[in-house]
């Protein structure tokens, strides 16, 4: 059985997330995916518009998620540690980042790899947020 893991904030859930979870699900068996808590969204310097509970149920209830749970801590290390997956799905906005090498150095050392899955274009919470704003003020 080949378990599969991503995560992120899924604010404003779209159909970028909904790609990833779906190609996701096409490459392993079991997909956990883990929703980022509200906490931790601050390291990006945003804040999310839905709530944690709101969008871990919206994750939940994707019928290619096997399993959502909490993100709480960025390391990818410390939840392979947790779950043992066998790969890491994350999308191609990432490939090269400096800290995503040292994730794959250290994934790989343990046996699982990271998958990147292309970015859909035109679409994202931060676009959407922006898009909302400009409405807003007219």
């Amino acid at each position: 059985m080949i378990t599969g893991y991503t995560s992120g904030v899924y604010d404003l859930f779209h159909i970028g997330h909904l790609n990833i979870l779906r190609n996701a699900k096409s490459m392993c068996d079991k997909l956990i995916v883990g929703v980022t808590v509200d906490e931790l969204v601050t390291y990006k310097h945003k804040r999310a518009v839905i709530p944690f509970e709101e969008r871990i149920e919206i994750v939940r209830s994707c019928k290619y998620v096997d399993i959502a749970l909490p993100q709480d801590d960025i390391d990818k290390l410390k939840m392979w540690e947790k779950i043992k997956f066998d790969i890491l799905f994350v999308g191609d906005d990432w490939y090269q980042d400096k800290n995503w090498v040292l994730f794959e150095n250290e994934l790989k050392k343990v046996g699982s790899k990271v998958v990147y899955f292309p970015y859909t274009k035109n679409t994202s919470s931060t676009m959407i947020n922006e898009t909302l704003e400009k409405l807003r003020k007219e």
